[in-house]
């Protein structure tokens, strides 16, 4: 009897071409002369957000801008960002945090497994803590999936990545 192959959808950012990323907007934010003397401010906790600070919103979105240009260029996907609303902070400064998603959430992951169901393709997927495991009988099918999922990628709003496929 033929063992079953298997894959597992996740959600994961590579920490470190964050923390690289991140730098580059730092000095990029010391470079520029529109931005040199804003007394702005890029903090990472890598396990849970960015957060930006700066004088006023134009900057703000600059920066954010500059943001999302060097974690593209670093191979990164801008949906692991997830804005929160602007907030006003001391000395009459701006402050945005984005926090960074990882992991599937329950809904997401249900969501994954109702569409994979419902392609009707002969795989069994189920959730296991913060991920999705497919698995079936034919390779062939797996593929299927992974070009399914890979279709519908802007209808999850998250970073998706196949992993452990066998």
């Amino acid at each position: 009897m033929a063992k079953d192959a298997s894959f597992d959808i996740v959600s994961e950012y590579d920490k470190q071409e964050l923390a690289n990323a991140v730098d580059q907007v730092k000095r990029d934010i010391a470079a520029r002369f529109d931005l040199k003397d804003s007394n702005s401010e890029v903090v990472l906790d890598l396990e849970k957000s960015i957060t930006v600070t700066t004088s006023d919103e134009t900057k703000l979105r600059n920066i954010y801008d500059i943001l999302q240009s060097k974690i593209i260029k670093r191979g990164l996907s801008i949906k692991i960002l997830d804005p929160q609303k602007p907030e006003d902070a001391l000395g009459g400064k701006v402050r945005q945090v984005y926090n960074l998603r990882k992991g599937l959430n329950t809904e997401l992951a249900k969501k994954i497994v109702n569409d994979i169901k419902g392609s009707k393709i002969k795989v069994q997927a189920s959730i296991q803590g913060d991920q999705v495991r497919v698995s079936g009988k034919s390779k062939d099918d797996l593929q299927a999936v992974i070009a399914l999922i890979r279709e519908n990628a802007d209808k999850y709003d998250y970073p998706l990545q196949f992993q452990n496929y066998r």
